[in-house]
């Protein structure tokens, strides 16, 4: 299909199927809707997606900021910034102490060794929140927990644990996806015996004495789980993306990465010393205009060719809980003769009818995928990564990833884990218990992001994605929910700058098989009971009404 006449296709859908509502949203039953809005100056190009690519409702939405909340939010980190310059003079006088390291008297005339104005977030904003990260637990980390209390002594500079336990706290941040992170059952058994017979550790590389027959099998295993030739795993999931992509491009090729990938992705990019380009994200207008300029202006200078295109995107976003559009991507790669990267770390497992990851969930050929990614760590409770493809990829990579020829091999039990969990899945294991998981998390992440838009939460995210971005904004309420939500014992993911934009500060949730409906209403109530008192419900849209096909669409839509 030509960019033009999928603009008119794209275009005429969109005109057909919109309605407008009374309060400026647009009710629409089209096959894909998105809104852009990290920029509200943009127009949204694509609105809607024909038959042609998508076999089924995909639909994300992404409310704009309130402009009120936006403003505030600018405001509060303003006041913090002010406040912290205060500090830093107060502690430069010796007024107040300074627990972070810095440079001794003696070395003053060194070249720096810790920036000191570069920590000045860490000092004086992190540090006043820092209490909801890094809470250690003491059990599984299941659908419930136990966590270690701790005190701070010193406003969170320093911790000390009280020697009581908060006992079981319904776990909302983990990415067990299918409940596979537990101590006892089928998959338990195994890694224990695994244990028995191995032992933990391999202490050789893969090329030595490290390959196991577990392992061959394993590899075996996931390309016929992923539908592809052949796999090879390793001992960990950020190592596979950060030292395989430098193994894949060089100098003189080019790099297109969406600007929300995870940062193994950036640094795998970085570390190839290929030329990178960020297009932006999920947006093919925008790929599609890299792609076209890079065959027509070439490299930078020279204008020769480049060697190869690499185009780098996720299945699920793990920030924004957004799925990458792969049929449009597919089509992209194919037209301009590009490769096609996909980190299916957060996907696999949790999307699909099969659990076989966004290429199952859009029904898709694997082989238009030529580098799968993923890893173990989600969704199979276990940890390491994958990269599966044609033959030939596989065996170069064996000899020059570096995560295969210098890194460990992965440990037995944790190979059992991931064998046991994935036949499980494939409903090898003689039992349907793998699809009973697949539907559940489907039914519970359904549920969830229901209830939570009829509560009035903005939301971020497609509706398939167990990933629940929930919108904060304002500096201080990200230690404000993860606090009042632990008082009501619920485990919460808490993300603020710079891991995200300065005014898109979130609470992330991971919604597991493992949760049962009670589980889900408890912490809904929870939510609701928060979102009130910190008054967090800025949604303009739908209350209480059917969100199965609505989204915000920008006034200068074209």
């Amino acid at each position: 299909m030509t960019q033009n006449s999928a603009s008119k296709l794209l275009n005429r859908d969109a005109s057909q199927d919109k309605k407008t509502c009374g309060n400026g949203f647009v009710k629409s039953h089209c096959l894909f809707q998105q809104k852009r809005y990290r920029r509200p100056a943009e127009k949204n190009h694509h609105a809607s997606c024909t038959s042609l690519l998508y076999n089924k409702l995909f639909v994300e939405s992404f409310e704009e900021t309130p402009l009120l909340v936006a403003v505030l939010t600018y405001m509060g980190y303003g006041i913090l910034t002010i406040f912290g310059y205060l500090r830093d003079f107060l502690r430069d006088w010796k007024f107040e102490k300074c627990h972070l390291a810095r440079e001794r008297e003696e070395q003053k005339d060194f070249v720096p060794l810790y920036q000191d104005f570069e920590n000045f977030y860490t000092r004086n904003l992190y540090m006043r929140i820092r209490d909801n990260w890094n809470r250690p637990i003491c059990s599984v980390p299941g659908a419930k927990m136990d966590l270690v209390e701790r005190v701070t002594p010193d406003y969170n500079w320093t911790f000390e644990h009280t020697g009581k336990v908060l006992k079981d706290v319904i776990n909302m941040g983990s990415y067990n996806y299918l409940g596979f992170a537990e101590n006892s059952g089928t998959c338990a058994d195994a890694a224990a015996h695994s244990t028995v017979k191995y032992g933990v550790g391999v202490s050789s590389t893969r090329q030595e004495i490290g390959n196991l027959d577990k392992h061959e099998e394993l590899e075996k295993l996931v390309a016929r789980f992923l539908g592809v030739e052949s796999s090879m795993v390793f001992g960990m999931g950020f190592a596979t993306n950060s030292m395989n992509i430098p193994a894949l491009t060089g100098k003189g090729c080019l790099i297109l990465s969406d600007e929300l990938n995870h940062a193994s992705l950036v640094l795998g990019a970085r570390l190839s010393g290929s030329t990178i380009r960020v297009f932006k994200h999920n947006n093919m207008q925008s790929l599609e205009k890299m792609l076209r300029d890079a065959i027509v202006h070439g490299q930078p200078r020279t204008h020769r060719p480049w060697k190869k295109i690499l185009i780098v995107v996720e299945g699920i976003y793990s920030m924004e809980g957004s799925i990458v559009r792969l049929p449009e991507v597919i089509a992209l790669k194919k037209k301009y003769k590009a490769y096609l990267y996909l980190d299916e770390a957060h996907s696999i497992g949790a999307l699909g009818t099969r659990g076989r990851g966004v290429v199952d969930y859009f029904g898709l050929d694997p082989s238009d995928v030529d580098i799968m990614m993923g890893t173990f760590t989600k969704s199979f409770g276990a940890a390491g990564g994958y990269i599966g493809g044609k033959k030939e990829l596989i065996d170069y990579l064996r000899l020059h990833s570096h995560s295969a020829v210098y890194a460990t091999s992965m440990s037995p039990p944790i190979t059992q884990q991931i064998i046991t969990s994935m036949k499980c899945i494939m409903g090898k294991d003689g039992t349907t218990l793998g699809q009973e998981r697949l539907r559940q998390l489907s039914e519970n992440t359904t549920y969830f992001r229901r209830r939570l838009h009829e509560m009035g939460f903005i939301i971020y995210g497609n509706n398939d994605s167990p990933v629940v971005p929930l919108m904060l904004y304002m500096p201080a309420k990200i230690g404000a929910f993860g606090r009042e939500m632990l008082k009501r014992n619920i485990g919460t993911v808490v993300v603020g700058f710079p891991a995200t934009p300065i005014i898109e500060s979130r609470a992330r949730f991971c919604v597991s098989a493992a949760h049962t409906r009670e589980m889900l209403d408890t912490a809904l109530n929870a939510i609701s009971e928060v979102g009130d008192l910190l008054q967090l419900k800025y949604s303009r849209k739908y209350r209480g009404e059917e969100s199965s096909c609505f989204s915000y669409l920008e006034s200068h839509q074209d």
